[in-house]
């Protein structure tokens, strides 16, 4: 949820008081003392600190915002390159908010400007003084907000962005794609804008980034909810390959059922062999599975690993890699790999390496 305008006026004397601490733990800083900056908003800073280093006095000029994306960042940033542009002497511009993403760390620095966030990273380099923290992980907040950028009706959207990054999107046909609202898409659009993930020119929206979005989605990933189910078949070899093609396209109540992680590999970019098979099945696609594959419902010994999700945006993106050979698309089974384990986190990468090119 976006903060309000008072949110923000209360998150400045936070972030001071964060910064003035930090500065008085430094054995050369004789004195830091806030000032608010005077004038109109909008090509200032939010406050100066005056520094007294002992051989000279410095200001840090500070821009706090309520959101660290590296969107925000870069306005800041410019903000304060106008500020400093207007005060003659020693200016050091730093840039505060909540959180400040690896990204957006990396942004103040070529810039060549401080940092600090209220979750404890930050970089300050002045006047003989060099700080540099970093803290591991993400503040709760900043958690909450990816995970939803990667629930299900966004998922849908970002699999169509993914599958073409370069492709120019107008809002009403990339909500028509993804079969999402036109609500939902502006959502998620000025979320990966902010990121710096997508960018949008004239002929409509596109990923620039592609390859860090897949990252974050990796890391935040959680399987579709629903139900696994484990069973057992007797056939292998061509015997199974010729019932799978025919429970794949089985026209019986026009059910859904794809190959899923390993196995789904397997036919785009083989890399581990397993003993299982995984799939993934709406309620008469499973049907049609357990006709064809001749299916046994077991509690152990599976090896067939068949997984029903409650929401149906895995079906909307799926590749033929041979006639007659549904899978999930590699950024679905890209996924799945990554989060099942050391063999397929292997297998994942080598995937990606030879299926999302674009991503490396």
């Amino acid at each position: 949820m976006m903060k309000t305008t008072m949110e923000v006026k209360d998150l400045i004397p936070e972030a001071a008081e964060a910064l003035r601490g930090l500065l008085l733990n430094v054995p050369l800083v004789r004195s830091a003392a806030v000032e608010s900056e005077p004038g109109p908003r909008g090509g200032g800073a939010d406050f100066v600190i005056r520094v007294d280093s002992g051989a000279r006095e410095l200001l840090l000029v500070c821009e706090v915002k309520p959101n660290g994306q590296p969107r925000n960042v870069r306005l800041g940033l410019s903000q304060l390159k106008e500020w400093v542009s207007r005060h003659d002497g020693d200016a050091v511009p730093i840039f505060m908010a909540p959180y400040l993403s690896p990204e957006a760390q990396a942004i103040c620095r070529e810039e060549e400007a401080g940092y600090m966030d209220l979750h404890g990273n930050a970089r300050l380099v002045f006047e003989g003084i060099f700080i540099e923290r970093a803290v591991a992980g993400r503040p709760a907040t900043e958690r909450r907000e990816l995970k939803s950028l990667f629930k299900p009706k966004s998922a849908q959207l970002l699999r169509v962005l993914l599958r073409d990054p370069d492709r120019r999107w107008r809002v009403a046909e990339l909500a028509e794609a993804a079969s999402v609202s036109l609500g939902h898409v502006s959502n998620i659009r000025l979320a990966l804008l902010a990121r710096e993930w997508a960018r949008v020119d004239d002929e409509g929206l596109y990923l620039c980034d592609p390859g860090a979005l897949l990252d974050a989605w990796r890391d935040e990933y959680e399987a579709p909810a629903g139900k696994r189910m484990g069973f057992y078949t007797t056939l292998h070899g061509p015997a199974f390959e010729s019932s799978l093609i025919k429970a794949l396209g089985a026209e019986e109540n026009r059910g859904c059922a794809v190959l899923s992680s390993f196995s789904a590999a397997q036919w785009m970019a083989p890399y581990v062999r397993t003993g299982s098979q995984y799939f993934y099945a709406d309620k008469e696609g499973l049907e049609n599975l357990k006709h064809h594959l001749k299916l046994t419902p077991v509690s152990s010994g599976e090896n067939v690993v068949i997984f029903q999700p409650k929401e149906t945006g895995v079906f909307l993106d799926v590749t033929l890699p041979a006639e007659g050979i549904v899978c999930t698309s590699p950024v679905q089974t890209y996924l799945d790999l990554a989060n099942a384990g050391e063999r397929g986190q292997e297998a994942a990468e080598h995937l990606r390496r030879e299926k999302l090119a674009w991503s490396i």
